[in-house]
């Protein structure tokens, strides 16, 4: 969504309230922040739900908008590196199955290992069928560029 530099600007001037008020305070009314900044309320609309969606304000209707509970850093221990011990130590892989995957199949068999259709059972007239369908679709609903 685009913001124009009214929306941007107040959203701006808001973030800096916010900073230096407390967590449930309440910010001035929409009304309010109209006649001060002369914007319209569909500006103070969209600068507020720009600050909530930050997470810097609770907009409660009926009530108002309220500075949100500020997150508190996580008490972290030290690192969990546990996961290291299997993918690190000695071990030793048995490639014949990766190569059992990887060698092409014996003729008259279909491998599904690979998740994709032999070619034969790919339906392309039907996907290029559909493919031409949908982009004829989509230019109808373009919007036309006019030769003025």
């Amino acid at each position: 969504m685009d913001h124009d530099s009214s929306i941007a600007s107040l959203a701006a001037e808001l973030r800096d309230e916010v900073v230096r008020l407390r967590p449930g305070d309440r910010l001035p009314s929409s009304r309010a922040l109209m006649a001060r900044h002369q914007v319209s309320p569909v500006t103070v609309s969209r600068a507020i739900g720009l600050l909530t969606a930050e997470g810097l304000v609770v907009a409660r209707p009926g009530s108002g908008t309220y500075v949100a509970e500020r997150a508190r850093p996580a008490v972290r221990g030290p690192a969990d590196l546990d996961w290291q011990a299997v993918p690190l130590a000695d071990r030793t892989v048995d490639a014949g199955g990766v190569v059992a995957l990887l060698s092409p199949p014996p003729d008259g068999v279909i491998a599904l290992s690979g998740g994709y259709l032999a070619p034969a059972l790919q339906p392309v007239r039907a996907l290029a069928t559909a493919a031409a369908r949908a982009a004829s679709r989509r230019a109808r609903f373009l919007p036309q560029k006019s030769s003025s």
